[in-house]
């Protein structure tokens, strides 16, 4: 499943990849040498236009669409050098931060408060979204705190400028050819080109959505008949809850507790043997899956709320042994696909959590 964002929090870093360069298209005497490209196939960008018009070509897009956009493109570095500099130590994939000082950043006394004041103002509204997808509304507004600051910075990238200019860079060339030729596509539906602002990854709107996650998954929230992500509050948060309900999210079921863990007990007993296909080092901080009447047997015991006894969880300590623990459920998981990161679920849940005042 494609996440909404192709962002990356610190507990799930980029790949180290081999160090090799890619030239600029304007300018070959000067060769742009991003670290950690793979190798270019390509001798500029200019060329590369060719791949990215046949791409599009072979999956539909108007020919128009690619003669008004695909020539004019320009490689945008500054997307290059932002997208090389996230949270991750690549250079050293087995590091993990603590994760105390991001929950200071990211559920802090601002976004609790405007959380809480957004909540009230769209109570009536998150209430019609959460019966009709079962996504807790304090999440789906935990959400939209964390990705725009409650709408209040939304990118200003061109994104199908940074798309294209990723896509040369190679690192992660295949996600974002793709989502290049979906932004293609919605400029197709008739999607104006000055409407696809986002982030330097290529995420746009009040839910940060990618474009094919947008071609997918946004939502009419109001009932006029439009799926407005880039001027309407309420399609967005409809959206959002679109998303997670589509990630498997389970109603009435929380996206996990806050747990004391013993002194006793064994970590090896509880380790997580399985593999996974997506974000393997952030699920492998997980132990294996038990039920909450399990987790009571061997003395893991809830600070406040608890789970239903048949409820299947997983431990997380972020912070090691002697931290705050959780006990997170598929809930957790279904955020985990919105920006597979621990960092990023686990805050999300806590700033939810922190709106309803708990």
């Amino acid at each position: 499943m494609t996440t909404a964002s192709a962002q990356v929090d610190p507990l799930a870093p980029l790949p180290e990849q081999p160090r090799t360069s890619a030239p600029t298209p304007t300018q070959r005497a000067n060769v742009y040498r991003p670290p950690g490209a793979q190798p270019a196939t390509f001798s500029n960008f200019e060329s590369y236009k060719s791949r990215l018009a046949h791409l599009a070509r072979a999956s539909g897009v108007r020919e128009a669409t690619i003669a008004n956009v695909v020539p004019y493109l320009r490689l945008n570095t500054r997307a290059i050098r932002l997208d090389r500099g996230q949270p991750g130590n690549v250079g050293n994939p087995n590091y993990t931060p603590p994760f105390e000082p991001y929950r200071r950043r990211h559920v802090n006394a601002d976004l609790i408060r405007r959380g809480a004041d957004r909540y009230r103002a769209f109570y009536p509204q998150l209430m019609l979204i959460e019966g009709r997808t079962g996504v807790a509304a304090s999440v789906i507004m935990a959400i939209y705190g964390h990705e725009t600051s409650y709408g209040a910075v939304t990118g200003n990238f061109d994104i199908i400028e940074a798309l294209a200019s990723l896509a040369y860079e190679g690192r992660r060339r295949a996600l974002f050819e793709r989502e290049f030729v979906a932004g293609l596509k919605l400029l197709d539906m008739g999607i104006p080109r000055w409407r696809l602002k986002g982030s330097y990854a290529g995420a746009t709107g009040y839910p940060q959505f990618m474009p094919s996650v947008v071609l997918r998954l946004r939502a009419d929230g109001n009932g006029d008949g439009r799926a407005e992500i880039w001027s309407s509050e309420i399609d967005g948060l409809a959206s959002i809850a679109n998303y997670l309900r589509d990630a498997g999210w389970k109603r009435q079921t929380p996206w996990g507790i806050a747990v004391r863990v013993p002194p006793t007990l064994n970590r090896q007993s509880i380790r997580n043997i399985a593999s996974f296909s997506e974000c393997p080092r952030v699920h492998q901080r997980h132990s294996r899956p038990m039920t909450m009447a399990q987790w009571r047997a061997l003395g893991v015991r809830p600070i406040t709320r608890a789970l239903r006894d048949d409820e299947m969880a997983t431990l997380l300590e972020p912070d090691g042994p002697y931290g705050t623990a959780y006990l997170l459920t598929s809930n957790y998981k279904a955020i985990l696909k919105y920006n597979c990161s621990n960092f990023y679920a686990l805050s999300v849940g806590l700033l939810a959590n922190a709106i309803l005042g708990r």
